[in-house]
């Protein structure tokens, strides 16, 4: 019995670390300029830091336990499936499809299985105050990633190689509305996630300050 929950255990870890050597799709796809790019594994380290710190400084009363676990656990679909990201044309619910079928496939036969995957439908359902704090999480960790990429000038919206992604109609809106770099795209196509007003002051903050003078 302890050997089989051993190989379980060790089953589900090795899996789940692959994730440290998936690299997050859409630096790749905005032809970063960059010798080491951050992987998905490293996503999630930035988006469990996140909820501690804001959870830190604000009384936003939610459980960060299981803010951490959706967390952590959400993004273990992209074992199987990648990282998905709007410029691969697939559907929100064509992706959940596919993203569950992934993780029943990761989780095995993991005891708490069921529990888990409770806690990645209701991250995905956004009706609860922690699932919607930790997606907020999630977007803003991209967003100041994005922004220092930016600021190193790892990422550039004039190169040339991003001329296809420009010519994209939901880039093509927010251009018009006049967002200049990438990090701008970013934050303002996540804006709308962000239903709390701190995330919001936060998110200006990223936006319109140097992040790199800020340590």
């Amino acid at each position: 019995m302890e050997h089989e929950k051993i190989a379980k255990s060790l089953r589900f870890y090795l899996l789940a670390n692959e994730l440290k050597d998936k690299l997050r799709s859409g630096w790749i796809q905005w032809n970063i300029d960059r010798e080491r790019v951050e992987s998905v594994a490293e996503h999630i380290y930035g988006t469990c830091i996140l909820a501690i710190a804001i959870d830190s400084e604000f009384d936003l009363n939610i459980d960060l336990y299981k803010v951490v676990m959706m967390l952590v656990l959400h993004e273990i679909e992209e074992v199987k499936i990648g990282d998905i990201t709007p410029f691969d044309n697939v559907t929100k619910e064509e992706k959940r499809k596919l993203g569950k079928r992934a993780v029943q496939e990761v989780l095995g036969n993991l005891t708490k299985k069921n529990e888990y995957i409770e806690l990645i439908e209701e991250f995905e359902n956004l009706e609860t105050k922690e699932s919607k704090f930790a997606k907020m999480c999630d977007k803003l960790e991209a967003d100041i990633q994005v922004k220092l990429y930016c600021e190193e000038k790892s990422l550039d919206i004039n190169k040339e190689a991003n001329a296809n992604n420009i010519k994209e109609e939901r880039v093509q809106k927010l251009l018009e509305n006049g967002e200049k770099t990438i990090a701008d795209l970013f934050i303002e196509y996540s804006r709308p996630v962000f239903t709390e007003e701190i995330f919001l002051n936060i998110v200006d903050l990223v936006k319109k300050s140097e992040l790199l003078n800020l340590k």
